[in-house]
């Protein structure tokens, strides 16, 4: 069993004012593999209070100075990868060898990404042509709160540290207290990489508690969270009595236009794309709709995909998906699976209860629903698992008010080999973000949504300045 009681504040470990005991589960197992605490008023108040303290040092300090911090920080997390790997795949059960690749992966593309954006970034400039002496600063927001979910646990840490010390601010990360252990360990990558003491503070804790405090905290200046849009609206409304900036990354029910011009693998890599980590990424492609006279056929496909998809405990090596995180995500997964064979979806593949052979853990059967409607269940809710919802439409007009008929934006997805289709939709979608024929975002590309999904744009130079206040300066000196 590991034990991770203590905090890290104002640049040492300690331990919490009232310890709190809470267990982490090994989703693969249901059984504890940790014990950590969870922080109250009082040690929210000292990581905050740390933060103040050190927020005029750090924000004066050049910004080459703070580049080369996170440089150093980048090669601590690549040398000590491995480490990372384990925590993530036994905090939140991703299979080890995706661990390795994707979820750390993640990380390290996002803190280079960050480095080459902050090279380029002017942090002060001209305003333009025509206006002598007008300038334009970009400084640090002060100190913000950070907190995290635990799907893609380091891909959502680098998102706001990273950006965060380079802009000059202070910080609080509160990390999901499902999965912390990774969180723990970035905490000693950012000591080792000498980010000075108080810059960088960790408490854990739950929403209700670290959460609302800082949220609510009066020298918290921001706050930049990502998890479910009801969580969300919660922080907003508690947030709004000190006026402080919160930036959100929510939710997600991605539409996957497939138009029968689409390339040969746009199903399959569909499918799989809806799957990964297990279903558990909010920007998931988990509405197909495809055109009528592919239909059929990408109705089989699909199903013959999500068959052959291994699931697996988490430490067993090879390509397959884990489990779910927690009892509680399992139990709505299987609800909702459930609400679609009601609802009268057409079940091709997976459906209700664990995979065979696996009688313990959280694991959920690869499933895809076929001839669904608008109005079920399983086509308008984030289900968070690896659930698949297909249906027909006959005209381009047809997909697009299908797609954006939902409170969320945050990806949507378009196959064609017609281009002048594919700008065309680009631009009619309602999102923060679609994705054509297979291309991921390009390194740097600004990540976030729209509506439901929440307004952030982490990474690159989108994500540094989000963390900054901008100055207008007139009469200034040349």
């Amino acid at each position: 069993m590991i034990e991770k009681r203590h905090f890290y504040i104002d640049g040492t470990w300690v331990g919490p004012h009232q310890p709190r005991d809470h267990a982490v589960i090994d989703p693969s197992t249901e059984e504890p593999c940790a014990v950590i605490s969870l922080g109250d008023r009082a040690d929210t108040d000292a990581a905050v209070a740390a933060a103040l303290r050190a927020g005029p040092g750090w924000a004066a300090t050049p910004p080459a100075a703070r580049l080369a911090t996170v440089e150093r920080l980048l090669a601590i997390y690549q040398s000590r990868a491995e480490e990372m790997a384990q925590a993530m795949s036994l905090e939140m059960g991703a299979p080890i060898d995706f661990a390795r690749d994707s979820q750390v992966g993640a990380g390290i593309w996002h803190i280079s990404n960050f480095i080459r954006a902050a090279k380029d970034f002017e942090w002060l400039h001209p305003l333009g042509d025509g206006t002598p002496g007008a300038m334009i600063a970009h400084e640090p927001v002060g100190v913000v709160g950070l907190i995290t979910p635990w799907n893609w646990p380091m891909n959502q840490v680098t998102l706001k540290v990273v950006p965060a010390l380079l802009a000059g601010c202070t910080m609080v990360l509160k990390p999901s207290e499902e999965a912390p252990l990774s969180s723990l360990l970035f905490a000693e990558f950012v000591h080792a990489a000498g980010v000075p003491a108080g810059v960088f503070n960790l408490v854990n804790g739950d929403g209700a508690g670290v959460g609302t405090q800082l949220s609510t905290h009066p020298d918290v200046e921001m706050i930049s969270f990502t998890g479910s849009t009801r969580a969300g609206k919660a922080i907003s409304q508690a947030a709004a009595g000190t006026l402080k900036r919160v930036c959100l990354e929510l939710g997600g029910k991605g539409a996957n236009l497939v138009f029968a011009d689409a390339d040969d693998t746009a199903v399959a890599r569909g499918v799989r794309h809806c799957m990964n980590n297990s279903g558990q990424s909010c920007n998931a492609p988990t509405r197909m709709l495809v055109e009528r006279p592919l239909y059929d056929r990408a109705v089989q496909i699909a199903a013959e995909v999500a068959a052959a998809i291994k699931v697996a405990p988490a430490q067993a090596p090879g390509r397959h998906i884990g489990p779910v995180v927690n009892a509680a995500q399992f139990d709505k997964i299987q609800s909702l699976i459930e609400s679609g064979i009601k609802e009268g979806a057409r079940l091709v593949a997976g459906g209700l209860g664990r995979p065979e052979g696996l009688n313990k853990g959280f694991f959920i059967r690869p499933t895809v629903f076929a001839d669904v409607t608008p109005e079920m269940t399983v086509m308008r809710e984030e289900i968070f698992g690896p659930v698949l919802s297909i249906m027909p439409f006959d005209t381009e007009e047809e997909a697009v008010e299908i797609a954006n008929a939902t409170p969320y934006g945050l990806t949507n997805y378009v196959q064609s080999q017609d281009g002048a289709r594919r700008n065309r939709l680009a631009r009619l979608l309602r999102s923060g973000m679609v994705e054509m024929n297979g291309q991921s975002r390009g390194a740097g590309a600004p990540f976030g949504g729209v509506r439901a999904s929440g307004r952030a744009r982490e990474g690159g130079r989108w994500g540094i300045e989000e963390f900054c206040e901008v100055k207008s300066i007139s009469g200034w000196a040349d």
